[in-house]
C-alpha cells in the first residue's frame, strides 16, 4: 500500500488551501481514509476522517467548519480542503487508511504572514 500527499506549503492566515492523497495498492473504495497532523513539539492528531459512504464523516471540533474531507473512488484519492487557515495549522499533514496502520509520508503546511 503507497499514499502520497501533496499540495501543502506556506499560506498567510485566513488563506486556503487543498491536500490530495493518492492511494495504491488497495481497493479504495473499500476503506475509510483519515487525515491527521503533527505540529511541532506536539503529538499526531486525527482531524478528519471520511468512510466507505462518502456522507459519512467526522472532524475534530479545532476544524469543523473551515476543512472539508471528500474522496474520488474513481482516481483512488482522499482530498481535504482547508479554508480560514489559522497559524496554529501549521503541522505536518498525514494521511492514513482508517483501521490499517498504513501512513503517507506527509505535507508540510505553514500558516503565517
Amino acid at each position: 500500500v503507497q499514499l502520497v500527499e501533496s499540495g501543502g506549503g506556506l499560506v498567510q492566515p485566513g488563506g486556503s488551501l487543498r491536500l490530495s492523497c493518492a492511494a495504491s495498492g488497495l481497493t479504495f473504495s473499500n476503506y475509510g481514509m483519515s487525515w491527521y497532523r503533527q505540529a511541532p513539539g506536539k503529538e499526531r492528531e486525527w482531524i478528519a476522517s471520511i468512510n466507505r459512504a462518502p456522507d459519512d464523516k467526522k472532524y475534530t471540533d479545532s476544524v469543523k467548519g473551515r476543512f472539508t474531507i471528500s474522496r474520488d473512488n474513481a482516481k483512488n484519492t482522499v482530498t481535504l480542503q482547508m479554508n480560514s487557515l489559522k497559524p496554529e495549522d501549521t503541522a505536518v499533514y498525514y494521511c492514513k487508511v482508517r483501521l490499517r496502520d498504513y501512513w503517507g509520508q506527509g505535507t508540510q503546511v505553514t500558516v503565517s504572514s
